[in-house]
């Protein structure tokens, strides 16, 4: 198995409120090539999506969104996959591109990845996969695929053209209204959620932190699904969300306590920030509120 190689440079960054308080701390570590990856099998349809969740529920920060673009692949025997698509476009650069011409891409930001987060679903295992990195670390976990109990509702609105009929549920601590296009006859949609009867075309939380909006789809496609063939730490989700919370809190740390090295960080005037290793209070919580549990 080919090993990714990591460019030595670490950008950071630290949100600041007009207060002066760290809001967050994030560490952007670029790699110069792609894991090896397992075709899992050929896809059918795929549908892309712009997501976007809320980094700062105390309204501290005038940009309070996080954004990127996603994909919904689905595949021919029962599986589909939800990654970013943002990611994929690096990936593709990563591969025809040579070692001197990383560097420059890097500093052109042109690896700047989106969400690490990937949904597998398996239906006729009943069973779902989340894969997502952490800093320098890989997490996989399986869980049984997620009952959503669905109540419909009258309310109707367009999506990419599409009339779409609306349903909300209550799920891990948030509740979602959706909308689903009949004419779409794929029992999916963005994230973990899915079970109507057409394509979830446009999802929101009532409190309205997390947005996903189909914005394309191609009924014939032929990329494959695949996923990275990396060494994942094997957990649950109650330990994965754990480590994810380590690492927002306090990424430096996470960061020096896997080996990888130290971080120093100074102010603009080159000074040492003492409290640069102290945990921070999150502005936000998780697409699932029940991770405390």
């Amino acid at each position: 198995m080919k090993k990714t190689t990591i460019i030595l440079v670490v950008i950071m960054t630290l949100t600041v409120a007009s207060s002066g308080k760290v809001l967050r701390r994030t560490l952007d570590i670029l790699q110069n090539n792609v894991p090896e990856t397992e075709t899992i099998q050929p896809e059918t349809m795929e549908f892309v999506y712009d997501y976007s969740w809320c980094n700062d529920t105390t309204d501290q920060l005038e940009d309070r969104y996080t954004t990127d673009r996603m994909l919904l692949q689905i595949g021919s025997n029962g599986m589909s996959k939800f990654s970013s698509y943002k990611n994929l476009t690096v990936d593709s650069l990563l591969m025809n591109i040579t070692q001197e011409q990383v560097a420059e891409a890097a500093l052109d930001g042109k690896l700047s990845n989106g969400e690490f987060m990937t949904i597998f679903k398996n239906y006729p295992a009943e069973k779902l996969t989340h894969t997502e990195k952490i800093c320098m670390d890989w997490f996989r976990y399986e869980e049984d695929m997620p009952q959503l109990e669905w109540e419909l509702t009258d309310s109707v609105a367009t999506v990419l053209g599409y009339e779409c009929h609306s349903a909300i549920c209550n799920f891990r601590g948030r509740e979602w209204t959706v909308f689903y296009a009949e004419d779409i006859p794929v029992m999916d949609g963005p994230w973990k959620l899915h079970g109507l009867p057409g394509l979830i075309m446009k999802a929101s939380d009532k409190d309205g932190d997390y947005l996903f909006e189909c914005i394309g789809i191609k009924s014939k496609a032929d990329r494959p699904i695949t996923i990275y063939q990396v060494a994942y730490n094997t957990t649950s989700r109650a330990k994965y969300y754990d480590a994810k919370h380590r690492y927002d809190i306090n990424p430096y740390a996470y960061y020096e306590a896997g080996g990888h090295g130290h971080i120093t960080v100074t102010d603009e005037n080159g000074n040492l920030m003492m409290d640069a290793y102290d945990p921070i209070d999150l502005p936000f919580d998780y697409i699932e509120r029940d991770w405390r549990k």
